[in-house]
């Protein structure tokens, strides 16, 4: 739940209470299940808030790096963490794209709705940065929203009709927040989700392989990639 554009200091207890519901719920499980973690791995959760998909892996595998830009996020997951017994969840303050990890440490980085806060190039800078921090043979799962305001698109269409329909029925207090959302948008200060062909792209540019994206019924999706054995580094040269 890292974000560059809003306070998420005043909004720990809202993404708490969204991560506790059914359907966060069953995108962490999927997550994990995409993941295979194993209980010598080493985890970065990217974006790991109050603890949605780092609370469930601490307990299958010996170390989770949870990576957050909000100093509130951090410590309501490090008490989390403290009061399930887990000593082997570091919580720690940092962005997406600068990950305050030595090359090569993790066998898995994990995140959960936190790059649809990005603009494409600083998607770029966090996956390089996931590319760097992973071993050769790690795995990358992303699970985020997966769609863009590209009219075209068949299921972008979809998915934008189905918001606004949905804001629209709540009345007044709906169109206030359309008005808002398009101001938002005007500004460049509204989210920054991308779709499944641009994910595909952007992870084979970055320099994983056996890329593949699996759609939800909702707004999302979730990426999953793997670095290749031996490798070293992503070329800068791919991120142009």
């Amino acid at each position: 739940m890292f974000s560059t554009s809003r306070d998420w200091d005043a909004r720990v207890g809202e993404a708490e209470l969204v991560a506790r519901g059914a359907g966060f719920c069953a995108l962490r499980d999927r997550i994990i299940e995409l993941a295979e973690p194993q209980a010598e791995h080493t985890i970065v959760d990217v974006g790991s808030g109050t603890g949605l998909l780092s609370l469930a892996l601490a307990g299958r595998v010996a170390r989770v790096w949870a990576i957050d830009s909000s100093p509130a996020m951090r410590d309501y997951l490090r008490v989390k963490a403290t009061s399930a017994d887990l000593h082997n969840v570091e919580t720690v303050l940092a962005s997406a794209v600068s990950l305050p990890l030595v090359d090569g440490v993790a066998d898995l980085v994990v995140s959960n709705y936190c790059l649809h806060e990005l603009r494409r190039a600083d998607k770029y800078r966090a996956l390089a940065e996931a590319r760097r921090v992973l071993k050769p043979g790690g795995r990358l799962v992303i699970g985020d929203m997966m769609f863009s305001l590209n009219p075209i698109q068949t299921r972008d269409r979809h998915v934008v009709t189905v918001k606004l329909r949905k804001i629209a029925r709540r009345g007044l207090p709906g169109v206030w927040r359309l008005l808002k959302n398009a101001a938002r948008l005007a500004t460049g200060r509204w989210e920054h989700p991308a779709n499944a062909a641009w994910w595909h792209e952007a992870l084979t540019r970055s320099g994983f392989h056996n890329v593949r994206v699996e759609m939800l019924a909702h707004e999302g999706g979730i990426a999953i990639a793997e670095t290749p054995v031996g490798s070293t580094g992503v070329s800068r040269e791919n991120l142009r």
